[in-house]
């Protein structure tokens, strides 16, 4: 995995923690479910870089 993919998929999911804060805090469940959503295709893409990079080595 490239590091341009690491700063890109921790960055998606810290954006997406601090939509669901955001959205916890001003009683906003859309902006909340958008956040976890952001952070679980964050995850996704981590797993798949993994994997990717298992199979490399």
């Amino acid at each position: 995995m490239g590091l341009g993919d690491k700063v890109e998929n921790m960055k998606d999911d810290v954006v997406g923690k601090g939509k669901e804060a955001t959205g916890k805090a001003t009683d906003n469940e859309r902006l909340e479910a958008e956040g976890k959503t952001d952070q679980a295709t964050s995850d996704l893409k981590q797993a798949g870089e993994n994997v990717k990079d298992a199979f490399k080595h």
